[in-house]
């Protein structure tokens, strides 16, 4: 809990005390009064309020309007003895009950930090919407509408240059996106929106070297291409340029900049588990395409920026691509269809389309759950909810028919979402038993490490097998391979 709500859990609980165990006057009812009004006050302006305090500001409206009527009315000499008893013993109860309520949901749902970078650039960032004038989209209800994309570019930044300038927020789509992946009122997550990242809008790109490795980023499926800013942060503190994108009608909300927004469609119902998959294929294809023209694009900004920002700055002779889940089914397929794209990183993808068929020339390290890498045994009863029947043979057919490097990382403790902040957002129900810090710092490490060896050029000691330091990371040596 932060600072403020814990005031006025106590300045709840002590004026509940006040009205119930000390004789009643009018400077004692005043001050209580002033109290809670002062709290209350201060924790909006400075804390900001938020769902999961919303029974404690029930319990201090309440005792606002009894400190209120005594102060009206001093005189209750009339009131019978076991009226006033039971009425005590009632505020007491209702009261406790609310506090505890408050502490609770606000332990559940905490307002968490997100872990410190450890590179020494700062972060800045720009949001822009992208048209793709040669692809029509398909599933929007006006014919003739073109692809439309939303993506942000985090970028190097001098220290110096951010030092003292506002930090940006986590923006309401990642709690809406929370919602829809687990089935949740999306008010409970709406105090992401006051959330700190470690990234400032507005300033110039670091001139401390000549260009930048530029890395794509593809959320997973009902997600934002917000949702995982830790390792975002990590990334472009070690000098990388992130261009997150959203995919219209697979991201959870994409949000214009005119205000219209584009939402999730959920999957039709499929009588096969090859109608999905083939649905799939489709899927991600138009996936791949977004990332192929992103790539486009950011090859036209190098030659001419109208941004003012990237001209000359982005090295795509080292462009890689990375994602989860839907976003990591997005990577291999990208890697397959677009060899500009030199290294990539499927965080629990699945595999639809060419690279199912034809494997990777490129670098490619895959990391999967514990979870899910058990539902590979075919003697497994239970399967996690993110397997599907194809996946097994996938699996091994691409991992078998790449010819550049392959890493096959399974993480025991780890659930489908947690390469992305839940674990932060909620240790209580995401955690699954790790240290939430430990598990986003999992993630960034090796995303990280990877990407430094491959397009930095950088050995990294981390991807030469199991770590002390990460003693849930196993590589799998059927599938992890250092080739020629």
């Amino acid at each position: 809990m932060r600072g403020l709500e814990i005031v006025i859990i106590v300045v709840i609980l002590a004026a509940t005390a006040g009205i119930l165990f000390m004789k009643k006057g009018r400077r004692l009812d005043t001050g209580m009064l002033l109290a809670v009004i002062t709290a209350l006050g201060l924790h909006g302006v400075i804390e900001n309020y938020r769902i999961q305090m919303a029974p404690a500001y029930a319990a201090a409206l309440g005792l606002l309007i009894i400190l209120s009527f005594r102060l009206l009315k001093q005189d209750s000499r009339d009131r019978p003895k076991r009226s006033t008893k039971l009425w005590k013993s009632l505020l007491l109860i209702v009261i406790l009950l609310l506090a505890g309520v408050s502490v609770y949901a606000s332990r559940l749902l905490p307002m968490f930090t997100l872990p410190e970078p450890t590179g020494h650039y700062a972060i800045g960032t720009i949001a822009r919407e992208l048209t793709d004038e040669n692809r029509d989209e398909t599933l929007s209800p006006q014919e003739g509408d073109k692809r439309k994309l939303m993506i942000n570019v985090w970028y190097p930044v001098a220290p110096e240059l951010a030092e003292g300038k506002p930090k940006g927020h986590y923006p309401s789509a990642l709690g809406e996106a929370v919602s829809l992946v687990f089935g949740l009122p999306k008010l409970l997550f709406s105090h992401v929106t006051a959330i700190p990242t470690h990234v400032v809008d507005g300033v110039q790109l670091s001139a401390e070297e000549a260009s930048y490795p530029v890395l794509l980023f593809s959320p997973g499926i009902r997600s934002t291409r917000f949702q995982s800013m830790s390792v975002i942060e990590e990334l472009v503190s070690q000098g990388y340029i992130v261009v997150g994108m959203d995919h219209p009608y697979t991201s959870a909300k994409v949000t214009y900049p005119d205000g219209d927004s584009v939402y999730y469609v959920p999957d039709p119902e499929f009588d096969t588990s090859a109608e999905l998959y083939n649905h799939n294929v489709n899927g991600i294809a138009i996936r791949a395409a977004d990332a192929s023209f992103v790539l486009d694009t950011l090859t036209e900004w190098n030659n001419q920026d109208p941004n003012g920002l990237f001209q000359g700055k982005l090295d795509l002779s080292r462009a890689g691509i990375f994602g989860h889940s839907y976003g990591g089914a997005t990577t291999a397929e990208s890697l397959a269809q677009d060899k500009r794209f030199k290294a990539g990183i499927s965080l629990e993808g699945g595999f639809w389309g060419e690279v199912a068929h034809a494997g990777l020339k490129q670098p490619f390290m895959y990391m999967m759950t514990g979870g899910t890498a058990q539902s590979l045994d075919p003697a497994a009863t239970k399967k996690d909810k993110v397997f599907y029947e194809e996946f097994a043979p996938d699996l091994e057919s691409v991992m078998t028919r790449s010819s550049g490097d392959t890493y096959y990382l399974t993480i025991d403790h780890f659930i489908h979402q947690s390469f992305t902040e839940i674990a932060l957002l909620s240790p209580s129900l995401f955690a699954n038993g790790l240290d939430p810090v430990h598990t986003v710092d999992i993630t960034r490490s090796y995303v990280r490490s990877f990407f430094d060896q491959y397009l930095k050029g950088e050995p990294q000691a981390l991807l030469n097998g199991p770590s002390a330091e990460y003693p849930e990371v196993t590589f799998d040596p059927a599938y992890t391979h250092k080739r020629p």
